[in-house]
């Protein structure tokens, strides 16, 4: 009974001291850039609301019932993406919800994409992306829900979605020193044929949010307005074509 006892204490110590690191890991986020964030904050053109479990950014005029669930990389914060993202809806008039994921890392996150896309109840035709292993996620979440396209940032699928008949862009860096262009091309069969596949040259992997520098990564050698204006223009193409 005592070595029993002792088994059972030293397995709950165990249990324990696994969910505090688990906690403490994806707690420590990559934080986004104030200026970045307060620049899309002030944008007259579009309308930022926080939820609890997600920011929308909306058109402040025509919106073109387009819309974009995008899901963060791991402990990236979430914030760390407006600047970026917020160029697709103030030329297009799509509306984009960034996720809030779980413990900061999208695969703890098991809501469905129905869940964000209620945020934005006026969109009509939705889109599911993310950067990073957020973009995995986007992978596994393609295709329900209503979504007819995936949109990929710096990132690849683990899935296999060549028969799903979906419109795929995948945006990629020349400079990514962690979604490398070969990861990329290795990944190609997973995806449709009619995928639209296109790096950016000197992106790297960071430049896809404003968070700093990312271990392991390369050099951007671009600036935050060209890396803005090279992913906007991509989603314009996008949105403003539908199949």
């Amino acid at each position: 009974m005592k070595i029993f006892r002792r088994t059972l204490v030293i397995v709950l110590v165990v249990v324990v001291l696994a969910v505090v690191g688990i906690l403490f890991y994806s707690s420590l986020v990559l934080r986004g850039d104030r200026t970045a964030a307060l620049e899309a904050w002030e944008n007259p053109a579009i309308a930022i609301t926080s939820t609890d479990h997600s920011i929308v950014i909306a058109p402040t005029g025509d919106a073109s019932g387009a819309g974009l669930v995008f899901i963060p990389g791991a402990k990236v914060d979430p914030y760390a993406y407006l600047y970026k993202l917020s160029g697709i809806v103030e030329q297009t008039g799509a509306t984009v919800v960034i996720t809030k994921p779980t413990l900061n890392l999208a695969f703890f996150d098991t809501r469905p994409v129905s869940f964000f896309e209620a945020d934005a109840p006026d969109v009509t035709r939705w889109f599911v992306g993310g950067h990073s292993l957020g973009g995995v996620r986007a992978c596994q979440l393609a295709g329900t829900d209503g979504t007819v396209g995936l949109v990929l940032f710096g990132s690849y699928c683990a899935n296999d979605l060549s028969g799903s008949g979906l419109e795929v862009l995948s945006i990629s860096g020349s400079n990514d020193g962690l979604s490398t262009p070969a990861k990329i091309d290795a990944a190609k069969p997973l995806l449709p044929d009619t995928t639209n596949f296109v790096e950016i040259e000197g992106l790297n992997h960071a430049g896809f949010g404003d968070y700093g520098v990312q271990a392991g990564d390369g050099v951007s050698t671009l600036t935050d307005e060209q890396e803005r204006t090279a992913i906007t223009d991509l989603l314009r193409s996008l949105f403003d074509n539908p199949r």
